[in-house]
């Protein structure tokens, strides 16, 4: 009998949780520890946070469901790692603790034959000082209850410009080095959308800001792909849009500080400039979660384990950005030392940054950080479960199952404006993920034909299609297994 945990219950966690239960059989243990009660559709934040969908419609608690399909669950987090074992537990084990109920505060050793860390990013607000969702008149949409409180600020701004007051909106990164560039793009559209729908556009001024060199570079270097009959860069994209809807941008800036309704940021000529503002959503920087690592021994072997992230077999060798390779990005998610641990999704450290590295003539870092949400994320976990399920079922370590982010499309669909009829959405299919400019050396490292771009009601219908569909599939419904990652 084997024993599989899992950390952490979002998309990739859930991915590799609900395929590891259906293909193995009910001797072996399945178990989820999370401090989050409730599954949560993250790309569906985006409508909470303009008031067109309740968020009640896009999570659900987990409990019942784990309880009905076999699967054990924990509300507890994580707090160290102890892949030998210690002196009085011979098994490996991560030392966890509740969050919940008359066992709050209780700490227990969940020992486990194979890990799956799905913990995804710490959502590092404080990285910049004032970003703090809900206060400064910033808020963010990366959580459920932060687009609760998003829709909750905005609807106040746009009863101001109802009744005759101007505002400024500011929308995008909040840190030098933030990645999910495509969740505030996905926003500012909606929220563009959503003054017209109340007739207040005329009384907005609407920015983007960014950390990116360029529009549309969104973590990945940016992208030349196909647009109907024609080919552009994805830049050309973006701007086109932007200015179709009069939307202003300020790019290669790294916000380090938020003030009551100003936001303050360097760029990468070195200057420091500010931008006032009366509502802002901006994306904190990503972090690992700082978690420790310690031998039977107790001695600390955090470095074995994690680099920020985890450590997983990747090429993390040392290497200016001309020099770096398709090939030095990870195909199993594996831990180089300890082979039954295991880091899906966001949980991973990537070998080096996707967009060129840029530094402000201060020395500031201001790089966008590599995206591994949605799409990758789910990918990247059913594949570690796939691998995890033959070695239990063989009886010894299989591998067969590979996906390099540099050999791995990703569809991205932004929607631009909800609605049956009037809504509208931004389809990007990228292929592969990270540029490999080997096989494609004339058409900056992607293959056109599987990267293109479209606009128009169809990607909105699409958008709200995958909403409905990747809820059922986290519910486990009849067939669920059918729907793709």
């Amino acid at each position: 009998m084997s024993k599989v945990v899992i950390l952490g219950a979002g998309i990739a966690g859930h991915v590799a949780a609900t395929h590891l239960r259906r293909k193995l059989s009910k001797k072996h243990e399945v178990v989820v520890v999370s401090p989050n009660s409730n599954y949560q559709w993250v790309p569906s934040n985006i409508w909470v946070g303009i008031g067109r969908m309740k968020s009640e419609k896009i999570y659900f608690p987990l409990a019942p469901l784990y309880k009905k399909k076999g699967i054990e669950f924990k509300q507890a987090k994580a707090l160290s790692f102890h892949p030998e074992g210690d002196r009085t537990e011979v098994k490996p084990y991560i030392l966890s603790e509740y969050v919940v109920g008359d066992e709050k505060g209780k700490q227990e050793k969940i020992t486990y034959d194979y890990l799956i860390n799905a913990t995804g990013p710490k959502l590092n607000f404080e990285a910049t000082e004032g970003l703090v969702p809900g206060k400064n008149k910033t808020y963010s949409v990366c959580t459920y209850t932060h687009a609760d409180h998003a829709w909750k600020g905005l609807k106040t701004v746009i009863e101001q410009m109802k009744a005759g007051k101007k505002a400024k909106i500011l929308i995008g990164t909040g840190h030098a080095k933030s990645t999910c560039q495509g969740a505030a793009f996905e926003y500012i559209l909606n929220v563009e959308q959503e003054l017209r729908n109340h007739n207040v556009r005329d009384m907005a001024e609407i920015t983007w800001i960014s950390n990116e060199y360029q529009l549309g570079d969104f973590g990945m270097d940016g992208m030349l792909m196909s647009y109907g009959s024609l080919t552009m860069k994805s830049h050309e994209m973006i701007e086109m849009i932007f200015e179709d809807r009069d939307i202003k941008w300020i790019l290669g800036a790294g916000v380090h500080k938020i003030e009551d309704g100003i936001a303050h940021y360097e760029n990468l000529e070195g200057e420091h400039k500010s931008e006032s503002y009366d509502f802002a959503m901006l994306i904190p920087s990503f972090s690992g979660h700082g978690f420790k690592a310690y031998d039977k021994n107790d001695k600390d072997i955090t470095e074995k384990l994690f680099k920020g992230f985890m450590i997983v077999d990747a090429d993390y060798t040392p290497k200016p950005y001309e020099a770096w390779s398709v090939r030095d990005w990870p195909e199993t998610y594996q831990n180089p030392t300890y082979k039954n641990i295991f880091a899906p999704g966001i949980a991973f450290t990537p070998p080096h940054s996707i967009s060129k590295p840029r530094t402000s003539k201060n020395g500031t870092d201001i790089t966008p950080a590599p995206p591994r949400t949605g799409m990758p994320s789910g990918i990247t976990a059913k594949l570690v479960a796939d691998n995890i399920i033959d070695t239990i079922k063989g009886g010894k370590e299989s591998l067969h199952h590979k996906g390099s982010m540099g050999n791995m499309g990703a569809a991205c669909i932004a929607s631009a404006g909800y609605g049956l009829t009037k809504g509208s959405g931004v389809s990007i299919t990228t292929y592969p993920i990270v540029p490999d400019y080997e096989k494609y050396p004339k058409t900056q490292g992607r293959q056109l034909g599987k990267t293109f771009g479209e606009i128009g009601l169809a990607g909105h219908w699409l958008k709200l299609a995958l909403h409905h569909a990747f809820i059922y599939k986290a519910k486990m419904k009849p067939f669920w297994w059918l729907i793709p990652e």
